[in-house]
């Protein structure tokens, strides 16, 4: 059977609004990714317990992406007042977290040719890098569950 999905451009436009002294200093970005295929986007609630967001491996399966497939991820913390602590795990089990605050969203830039193939390093010194395979992205709540917005694009 023959796919009849075609593939299709994602826009992806960053705006920061905001006037000081009656000046504008705001600012507008937009970025392209051509020949998506496979977009995912849900609502996951996370409790104050590690749980698994995002899974990444070398073939689709479910629950995971096909890591080399990936070209967008966007986490959007809903919740009005508290945040949750992604973390993201490399192939060699090296981590590293990251607060997301009520409200703000984390975007994670995957190579826009390999995915997420070789693209990050968690070692203890940033001079000495060796990129790793993105395993998967866990996420904890601080205080109370917080309802999670998660967006994955793919090729």
């Amino acid at each position: 059977m023959a796919t009849t999905i075609t593939p299709a451009t994602l826009t992806i436009t960053h705006t920061e609004a905001i006037s000081l002294n009656g000046q504008d200093k705001g600012s507008t970005n937009v970025q392209t990714i051509a020949s998506v295929v496979e977009v995912s986007q849900r609502i996951v609630n996370v409790g104050t317990s590690e749980l698994i967001i995002v899974a990444f491996s070398t073939e689709v399966a479910a629950g995971q992406f096909k890591e080399a497939d990936v070209r967008y991820i966007r986490i959007t913390n809903k919740d009005d007042t508290n945040h949750v602590t992604l973390i993201f795990r490399a192939e060699n089990s090296e981590e590293f977290a990251q607060k997301l605050d009520k409200g703000q969203s984390y975007i994670y830039n995957a190579d826009l040719s390999g995915g997420v193939v070789d693209t990050m390093d968690a070692s203890g010194s940033a001079l000495t890098v060796a990129l790793a395979d993105l395993v998967d992205i866990t996420a904890q709540a601080d205080t109370a569950a917080c309802d999670l917005e998660v967006f994955v694009a793919g090729v």
